[in-house]
């Protein structure tokens, strides 16, 4: 996976989410506010994140709740506008996730310039927000129509808040993704944002798909991270760079820099 040291500049990345507070369109979008304490906001998290030494970030409507999966166009002009605004000061690799919606994160990364992106992008899925029906042919047709050849690609085949309809194990699952759907990533997760991602599962996946990143994408924390990296190619890292480790918390540059102390150790 020589790809993975091309794209973040190590082996075994650390991708720190940038969670974007409510957009306009938003059920609880601050209206007093405005999109300027929106920007305000992600531009002190990205730049904490990014000074405390993360691999990457990926940037997120993660308080855009209840989720969509078809997002209204709204969501994706407001994510364009706090990243450009961000761009002259971001000087790591970055990606984006509209949640939930591959052909809205495709139109972000085309806007943007972001290198990846991470959706749920294949399978069926009983969810908190509904059946969650997918069509990969047509998602990576939308990516190609767009020109984004050199787009990365990771797929969440283990969605918080939701279960696969069907009976087949996880690892089955991501055998058959690789097959027929050649993703870049198979990222495996826990219930929620936040959750931790269950060990034996995710030893599981990578031993099934031996020759494709596998990624932990949620709760990873400090004291289990250097067991995580034994056996994921990397993670998505979030929730335990906030505040007491608290969803809706803000991010705080104390704990990014202990955190990559820990990564760097188990990296060596």
């Amino acid at each position: 996976m020589e790809w993975i040291k091309e794209a973040f500049g190590t082996e075994k990345p650390i991708i720190a989410m940038c969670h974007f507070a409510e957009l306009p369109g938003d059920p609880y979008f601050n209206e007093e506010g405005g999109m300027e304490k929106v920007v305000e906001r992600a531009r002190k998290e990205f730049l904490d994140l990014q000074a405390g030494g993360v691999d990457a970030v990926m940037f997120s409507n993660e308080f855009s709740l209840p989720y969509l999966r078809k997002v209204h166009p709204e969501t994706t002009a407001a994510m364009a506008r706090i990243i450009g605004e961000l761009k002259p000061e971001i000087k790591i690799p970055f990606g984006v996730n509209v949640l939930w919606d591959p052909y809205a994160s495709m139109d972000l990364a085309a806007a943007t310039g972001a290198k990846f992106i991470r959706e749920i992008m294949s399978g069926v899925y009983a969810s908190d927000f509904g059946l969650w029906d997918t069509n990969t042919g047509e998602i990576v047709r939308h990516q190609m129509k767009l020109g984004l050849k050199n787009l990365k690609r990771l797929f969440n085949i283990v969605p918080e808040a939701s279960q696969a309809l069907g009976t087949r194990s996880v690892e089955s699952i991501a055998k058959t993704t690789v097959f027929n759907c050649k993703p870049d990533v198979i990222c495996v997760s826990g219930l929620t944002a936040g959750s931790a991602t269950d060990m034996s599962t995710l030893e599981n996946v990578k031993n099934s798909i031996p020759e494709t990143a596998v990624f932990a994408n949620t709760g990873c924390r400090a004291e289990t991270i250097e067991n995580i990296l034994k056996i994921a190619d990397g993670c998505v890292v979030g929730t335990t760079f906030k505040k007491d480790g608290k969803f809706e918390s803000q991010v705080e540059l104390d704990r990014v820099k202990r955190f990559m102390e820990v990564v760097h150790k188990a990296r060596a």
